[in-house]
C-alpha cells in the first residue's frame, strides 16, 4: 500500500508526467496511419482509415468508464490495505474488458452498419472502411481489456508501467504498419493487422507488468472474484461513470453541429481550436489521474488530511499547467492556426475566438482536476448528478446566447458549461472529505 502521510509534490509529478508522455504518442500514430495510406495515391483510403478509426474509437470510448472505475475502487482498496481486494479487482476488470470485447465483435454488423446510417460516406470509402474495421475488431476484447490493466496501474501509480505499454504498443503499430502496409504492399489491410497486433501485444505487455499478482491466490479465487455484493458496487459506479460521460459527449457532439449552422468557416475555425482543447485535456490527464490514485488511497486509509492535501497538491499543479497552456495559446495560437490551415479565410476566423482557447484551460481546470478527485473517491453518482445539472444548463444557456451572439454565444456557452461543472462539483466536495471520517464499516465505499 502507499504510504499516505508522504504526499509531496515529487510524487504527484511521478504519477503524471508518464501519463503526459504516453498521450503524447497518441497523435504520432493518427498521422504515421494517414501517411501509410496516404502513399497508395488515393483518396479512398485516407478517408476510409479516418472514418474507421472514428468508430471504433467512438465505441471503444463508451467503455472508458471501466479505466475510471477500475482506478477508483483499486486505488480505495490499495489505501485501506486491502491487497486481496486489490487482486480480485484485476481479475473483475480483466474479464469485463474482455467480455465487452467478445460482445463487440458478435455485433460488429450491427455497430458497422449503424454507423455508416449515421454518418453515410461514398460507397468505395464505405467499403474500404469496412474492412479496416472487421480485421481491427479482433482486437476489441485486448483494447477494452487494457482500460481495465491501464486504471489498475494508475491506481498504485504505476504510471511508467502505463507508459510503457502505450509506448511499446504505439511504437510496435507503427513499425508494423510501414512493414505491411507499405514494404508488403497490403495498403489498409496492412494498416489494420498493424493495429490487431500491436493491442494483442499490448495486452500481453501489460498482463506482463502485472505477473506479480498472478502469485497470490485472490486473482482467481471465484469466491472473491464474483463476490455480488462487490460486483454490484462496481456496476454501479461503472454505469453512473458511462451516464456522465454520455452527457459530456453529448454536450461536445451538439457544439459540433451548433457550429455548422454558422458556414462552413467558421465550422473549420472551431474544430481547429477544439484541438487546443485536447491538447489541454491531454496535459491535464497526468494531474487528474494523480488526483484519482491519491484520492482514493487516502479514502480507503480513512485519512482526511491526506486526502484534503492529495486533492490540493494534484490540482495545484493542475493549475499550473494550465496557466502555462493560456500563455502558450495566447502566444503562439495564431503560428499554430496558420499551421494548422492555408485557408485565409478559416485562419482569420480562428484567430476571432482564439481568446476563448486561451480562457478555455483557467476555467476549466477545476472541473478536469474534480472529475479526478471525485473519481478517486467513487462518489459517482455526484458526478451523474452534477453532469446533469450542468448539461441542462449548458442547453438552456447555450441556445439563447447564440441567437444574441452567433458563434461567439456558442463558445461563451462551452466555457460556463466548464465553469458550472467546477461550481457544482465543488459544492459537493466537502460531502467527499466527510465520507473520509466515516468508519469502514463494509467492502465497498459510499458512492
Amino acid at each position: 500500500m502507499a504510504e499516505t502521510a508522504t504526499l509531496t509534490h515529487k510524487r504527484v509529478l511521478a504519477i503524471a508526467l508518464p501519463i503526459v508522455l504516453s498521450n503524447a504518442t497518441v497523435p504520432i500514430l493518427g498521422v504515421v496511419d494517414t501517411g501509410v495510406v496516404g502513399q497508395l495515391g488515393e483518396a479512398a483510403p485516407i478517408g476510409a482509415v479516418g472514418i474507421g478509426a472514428i468508430i471504433l474509437s467512438s465505441v471503444y470510448w463508451i467503455f472508458g468508464f471501466l479505466r475510471m472505475g477500475t482506478t477508483g475502487l483499486t486505488s480505495q482498496a490499495s489505501g485501506a490495505g486491502d491487497t486481496d481486494e486489490v487482486d480480485a479487482l484485476f481479475s473483475r476488470a480483466l474479464l469485463i474488458g474482455l467480455s465487452a470485447g467478445v460482445l463487440m465483435i458478435v455485433a460488429q454488423v450491427l455497430i458497422f452498419r449503424g454507423a455508416f446510417w449515421v454518418s453515410p460516406a461514398s460507397a468505395e470509402v464505405e467499403a474500404l472502411a469496412s474492412e479496416y474495421m472487421t480485421i481491427r475488431i479482433w482486437s476489441a476484447p485486448a483494447t477494452i481489456a487494457l482500460f481495465g490493466i491501464t486504471g489498475w496501474l494508475i491506481a498504485q501509480e504505476r504510471t511508467r508501467a502505463v507508459l510503457v505499454i502505450q509506448v511499446g504498443m504505439n511504437g510496435a503499430n507503427i513499425l508494423l504498419s510501414i512493414f505491411l502496409g507499405l514494404e508488403l504492399g497490403w495498403g489498409i489491410a496492412g494498416v489494420a493487422w498493424a493495429t490487431f497486433a500491436a493491442e494483442w501485444g499490448g495486452l500481453l505487455l501489460g498482463l506482463w507488468l502485472c505477473r506479480h499478482v498472478f502469485g497470490r491466490a485472490a486473482w482467481r479465487s471465484a469466491s472473491r472474484v464474483f463476490d455480488l455484493v462487490r460486483l454490484k458496487h462496481m456496476a454501479v459506479v461503472n454505469t453512473d461513470i458511462l451516464i456522465r460521460s454520455v452527457l459530456l459527449q453529448a454536450i461536445f457532439v451538439s457544439f459540433l453541429f451548433y457550429g455548422a449552422d454558422f458556414g462552413d468557416v467558421q465550422l473549420a475555425a472551431n474544430q481547429i481550436l477544439m484541438q487546443f482543447l485536447q491538447v489541454t485535456a491531454y496535459a491535464l490527464d497526468g494531474f487528474a489521474f494523480a488526483a484519482e490514485a491519491l484520492v482514493g488511497q487516502a479514502l480507503g486509509a480513512r485519512a482526511r488530511s491526506a486526502l484534503r492535501r492529495s486533492a490540493l497538491l494534484s490540482s495545484l499543479w493542475g493549475a499550473i499547467v494550465c496557466t502555462i497552456l493560456a500563455a502558450s495559446f495566447a502566444l503562439f495560437g495564431g503560428a499554430v492556426i496558420d499551421i494548422m490551415t492555408t485557408s485565409t479565410e478559416v485562419r482569420e476566423t480562428a484567430r476571432i475566438y482564439l481568446p476563448y482557447m486561451v480562457a478555455a484551460p483557467i476555467v476549466g481546470v477545476a472541473a478536469w482536476m474534480l472529475d479526478g478527485i471525485f473519481i478517486g473517491a467513487t462518489r459517482t453518482k455526484d458526478m451523474r448528478n452534477m453532469m446533469l445539472l450542468s448539461t441542462v444548463i449548458y442547453f438552456a444557456t447555450v441556445i439563447p446566447l447564440m441567437a444574441i451572439f452567433q458563434n461567439h454565444g456558442l463558445w461563451i456557452g462551452l466555457l460556463l458549461n466548464f465553469v458550472v461543472r467546477g461550481l457544482t462539483l465543488g459544492w459537493k466536495y466537502p460531502g467527499l472529505e466527510a465520507e473520509a471520517d466515516k468508519p469502514r464499516s463494509n467492502p465497498v465505499a459510499a458512492t
